[in-house]
């Protein structure tokens, strides 16, 4: 096999966060939807309207931060109900945001580039 080396240790993973991210009114409005029926449906907590990029997210955008129990039933909810919106779901391990924004995700619908400088020289933190 040839995977590379990441120094991402899935073992660490303690929880989640989506981020819903929405262009104009309309996918707004998708996004407003989403976030009305998420926090009826699922265990989570959800973050603030962010109608400007903030931090890495290149796009307006809320965050849904859920314990990883909670994905295998999220994951194919947010498959199926984002419409032409981007996803990204990423794990949350207390030790590197970069590795937990990068190696620990994944997206649905297009991927967009995060501004990974936004964490700075960042390899990893010892927890």
């Amino acid at each position: 096999m040839n995977i590379p080396d990441q120094n991402f240790d899935p073992t660490h993973i303690e929880g989640y966060h989506a981020h819903i991210y929405y262009g104009d009114q309309v996918q707004r409005q998708v996004a407003a939807d989403i976030r009305d029926a998420i926090e009826t449906c699922f265990d989570v907590v959800l973050g603030r309207w962010r109608d400007k990029p903030v931090g890495p997210h290149p796009m307006p955008m809320y965050q849904v931060a859920f314990d990883k129990s909670v994905l295998p039933e999220i994951l194919p909810w947010l498959m199926a109900v984002r419409g032409p919106l981007s996803i990204l779901i990423h794990c949350c391990t207390g030790r590197s945001d970069l590795l937990d924004h990068t190696a620990g995700a994944l997206w649905l619908g297009d991927s967009l580039v995060l501004d990974t400088a936004f964490f700075g020289n960042e390899v990893g933190r010892s927890a």
